[in-house]
């Protein structure tokens, strides 16, 4: 398995939070900001030994008021991190212009996603805090994987060298199958089940798939 590659058509790469504007155009379905979440580590080691899923939905308001009503009640010592998720929410709102989202904020001990797949909404984000980030394939390789799958009987598998992942505490938007005139990205959880490893995942949509 290789980290992100930045030679990959349909992606886009940076380290400012406006290259995620580039998932609007028409030949890119990833758009991925890599940075340093240093900041957060000594919250985020202590999140890790619980177990939580905080699961929000409304305007772009209620869910950021439902994030700090969650926050002063259940983690009141995690200031950094809920600073954080409320600038990747509005972060959100800038690069989507919708006006209602769903969050999830949760850690994960599961396979989440086994299979590689695309989804079916138009704009999702996702920002692995801790833990192994999410795996994705070029559109290259999806499509070759997808045509071998017509002639054989159970699914394929893409070879190791050929599967990308988004590095830990990047900002990760793909796109869906209802995004106008999208090529969905294909992509899917890492596997950290078998090994008893654990992440910390934030995942944000717009309104349109509740």
């Amino acid at each position: 398995m290789i980290e992100t590659s930045h030679i990959v058509s349909h992606a886009v790469f940076g380290q400012q939070a406006h290259i995620l504007d580039c998932i609007h155009e028409k030949d890119k379905n990833i758009a991925i900001c890599e940075r340093n979440i240093a900041h957060l580590q000594t919250e985020l080691d202590s999140l890790l030994k619980t177990e939580l899923e905080f699961k929000a939905s409304g305007s772009l308001e209620e869910v950021h008021g439902s994030i700090q009503t969650f926050f002063e009640n259940t983690y009141p010592d995690f200031p950094l991190l809920r600073l954080d998720i409320i600038q990747l929410l509005v972060l959100f709102e800038q690069v989507t212009g919708s006006d209602t989202f769903r969050l999830l904020f949760t850690t994960v001990s599961t396979d989440m996603c086994r299979k590689f797949h695309s989804d079916i909404n138009d704009l999702r984000l996702l920002c692995t805090y801790a833990g192994k980030g999410t795996l994705w394939l070029s559109n290259t390789v999806a499509e070759q994987l997808k045509s071998l799958a017509r002639s054989q009987e159970n699914p394929m598998e893409p070879d190791e060298k050929d599967i990308q992942q988004a590095p830990t505490g990047s900002v990760v938007i793909l796109k869906g199958a209802m995004y106008p005139g999208a090529t969905p990205v294909v992509h899917r959880s890492p596997s950290i089940e078998a090994r008893h490893e654990k992440r910390l995942l934030l995942r944000l949509d717009t309104k349109s798939f509740f």
